[in-house]
């Protein structure tokens, strides 16, 4: 019988990369929450129309990309692609404007999107998403960027680049829409039959299209820097200060826009040169009228997403495996003593220290290979000899020298030396 092989783009995460993103969530949790973000956890499932509405009905993700299905009754529901409508759902729903705690969230799990499966891009993939509500100084927008350095530095991350842009807000976009216009239907003929349509329907979507005869046409397009207004000018050469308060190097570029059309004013991404065309490690921006549009408060919101599937490939291209072995393995011979071994696994076990055995009838010398392989420090051994002596010798295997442990303390003996010898505690 054929066995059954996983869905296409969804991929299992196996023990011996496991460590990778408990390294990552571990580190994201610890830089949020010193920021003052707190962790929130949505469905996984949505009504289609809340990202109908907030990423854009003409958006890729919605057009072509969303798991969508209509439940028993006929509603249509959605694997959720994108973590910002939900958070913001959830805070209007369940009424988190009250909560003066509730200003600042973050999120870590799977989204869905039904896009071609490559390296570091996957169907079911996972982010890290912040979000924060409420606040529309720019001293913020230069905080979460400031944040998402402090995050991939911590991480050990290094050569990413912050690429930055206002798209304005709705007042500066009439002009500049027009403009675009203008320019993509002089070059309809050169663009590909998504743009073509999108010079109609939402003809900033052309920036984020991935054709090349489109990217070539659009080095020649009207930019958004030059047509904002006032306040939304004033806010951007804020944001900059700050950054540079902050020595927080970024580059200016024009032609990004981010690919959701809830996006205003500052937007921003994390692009790396190692990972070939998947280049964005990550990024956000500000989101000032989504929440308004959801039908809750006018609150003003900025965020980011990170994808963890590249930050682990980046990690892993410049950094030893974070793989757990067991601190210390318990070899046996004969009945008694394994009876004896068992006993001191689970009591190490209870107190926190990461503890193996050999749950078989295996000889010794298949024992002592076995703690090699997991890559066990320590091997205590013990045998009828040693329960007659009442001692045993815990050998270091890297050292390759070893000490005596009294028998009648040794789960006390172990679960101090462990503490004090261990890596893992340094």
């Amino acid at each position: 019988m054929e066995y059954i092989q996983a869905v296409k783009g969804m991929n299992d995460i196996l023990p011996h990369d496991i460590g990778w993103w408990q390294k990552v969530e571990a580190t994201a949790r610890e830089v949020l929450e010193t920021f003052g973000y707190r962790e929130i956890r949505t469905p996984l499932v949505e009504k289609l129309e809340l990202f109908a509405r907030s990423i854009g009905e003409s958006t890729d993700i919605v057009e072509k990309e969303m798991y969508a299905f209509p439940d028993r009754k006929g509603r249509w529901l959605t694997l959720r692609p994108e973590a910002t409508a939900s958070i913001v759902r959830a805070f209007i729903e369940r009424n988190l404007q009250s909560d003066p705690l509730a200003r600042k969230f973050y999120t870590l799990g799977p989204m869905f999107r039904h896009e071609r499966p490559q390296k570091g891009r996957y169907r079911q993939f996972h982010q890290i998403d912040a979000e924060a509500f409420g606040i529309d100084d720019p001293m913020l927008d230069a905080e979460i960027m400031f944040m998402l350095r402090c995050f991939l530095e911590k991480l050990g991350i290094g050569g990413v680049k912050l690429h930055i842009n206002s798209l304005g807000c709705r007042e500066c976009r009439k002009p500049f829409r027009e403009s675009l216009q203008a320019f993509l239907e002089e070059r309809i003929a050169a663009l590909c039959p998504d743009c073509a349509r999108r010079s109609r329907v939402n003809p900033l979507r052309a920036f984020d299209c991935k054709v090349e005869q489109c990217r070539e046409q659009m080095e020649e397009a009207p930019a958004l820097l030059d047509f904002l207004c006032r306040d939304c000018a004033e806010h951007f050469e804020a944001v900059k200060r700050h950054l540079d308060r902050l020595e927080t190097p970024y580059r200016i570029d024009p032609r990004m826009v981010r690919g959701l059309d809830y996006y205003m004013r500052t937007t921003f991404e994390v692009i790396t040169d190692q990972l070939g065309a998947q280049n964005a490690v990550g990024g956000g921006g500000r989101y000032d009228g989504l929440m308004k549009d959801l039908g809750g408060p006018d609150l003003p919101g900025i965020g980011f997403a990170i994808g963890m599937e590249r930050l682990i490939l980046l990690l892993q291209q410049s950094q030893d495996g974070t793989l757990k072995t067991p601190e210390i393995f318990l070899a046996s011979v004969g009945d008694d003593a394994r009876d004896r071994c068992f006993l001191m696994v689970q009591r190490l076990r209870d107190r926190g220290v990461a503890a193996e055995m050999e749950y078989g009838n295996a000889g010794l010398k298949s024992q002592m290979r076995r703690a090699d392989k997991l890559g066990a420090r320590y091997v205590l051994i013990l045998g009828q000899d040693e329960i007659q002596r009442n001692a045993a010798p815990l050998r270091d295997m890297i050292e390759k020298n070893q000490v005596e442990v009294p028998l009648a303390t040794a789960v006390d003996f172990l679960t101090e030396f462990i503490r004090k010898h261990s890596t893992r505690n340094r």
